[in-house]
């Protein structure tokens, strides 16, 4: 999958969250997948038509956006780190796609206002520090009528089981206070509709880690940054560990965050 983990260096150099790495659950591959599939719909493209993924990663979904739009249209993915454009022209390239890809970020989207039918931008919200100006310049750049489709974790969502609970909410907090927009899921709606857009529906997963990781590296990594803010103790995170370790041979274990994605389009 082409940006399932986090890249800091995609977004504003205040929301560089190094612990919040969604890669850890591998199960919840398909699970976006479907989510993705959700926002595609929402989304319609049509032949002749203009559409952007802002935040596209090694931009697959722009290669998909390039195939519904056609040789009339434009599908273009914009992206602040040289390297994935860079793997974004070359996966193009082999694909034999006309995508197009631009530098730019969720704050400085490098096309003019009113340009684009439909705006993607996934998993982009939570590392920033003002989502309000990116949902204005998702605005920007939408014209009347247009659509836009925007994804993102709610980590106030996430579940850990077993563990006693009182350890479990100490490294969910301790998750949350590392990322720097940690609630943008259900901010979302209320992001866009600010911005001048309104709503049409919202669409949800919840992103499920396979048993065979057990706790996997975030939970090992969130709860050993729980210990060192002396919210748990080393000893309680032994415990937290070996409960997961056990609740995975034995099929009694469960680690979720929600995804949410909000449709929504731009007054005509």
């Amino acid at each position: 999958m082409d940006s399932f983990g986090l890249r800091p260096d995609r977004f504003d150099a205040a929301g560089q969250d190094q612990l919040v790495d969604i890669r850890d659950l591998q199960a919840a591959l398909p699970g976006l997948d479907r989510l993705r599939d959700w926002a595609h719909q929402a989304l319609a493209l049509q032949p002749g038509e203009k559409a952007v993924d802002i935040g596209s990663g090694t931009g697959s979904e722009v290669v998909a956006f390039a195939a519904a739009v056609g040789p009339t249209g434009v599908a273009a993915g914009v992206e602040p780190d040289p390297n994935l454009l860079a793997a974004a022209e070359r996966q193009a390239a082999i694909a034999h796609s006309t995508a197009t890809f631009h530098s730019g970020d969720a704050y400085g989207v490098p096309f003019g206002s009113d340009t684009f039918d439909a705006v993607l931008c996934e998993r982009v919200f939570q590392h920033l520090t003002s989502p309000a100006r990116a949902a204005r310049e998702i605005a920007r750049v939408l014209r009347p009528g247009g659509r836009t489709v925007v994804m993102d974790a709610d980590w106030g969502s996430a579940i850990v089981h077993p563990g006693s609970t009182r350890v479990v909410r100490e490294v969910v907090d301790t998750l949350i206070s590392a990322t720097t927009n940690p609630y943008s899921g259900r901010r979302l709606q209320g992001l866009l509709t600010a911005a001048g857009l309104e709503a049409e529906s919202i669409g949800s997963h919840a992103l499920v880690q396979e048993r065979s990781v057990g706790a996997g590296a975030l939970v090992s990594r969130v709860s050993a940054m729980a210990v060192a803010r002396r919210v748990i103790t080393a000893a309680e995170r032994e415990q937290l560990l070996a409960d997961l370790a056990a609740g995975a041979a034995s099929g009694d274990i469960h680690l979720s965050v929600t995804m949410f994605a909000v449709h929504a389009r731009k007054p005509a």
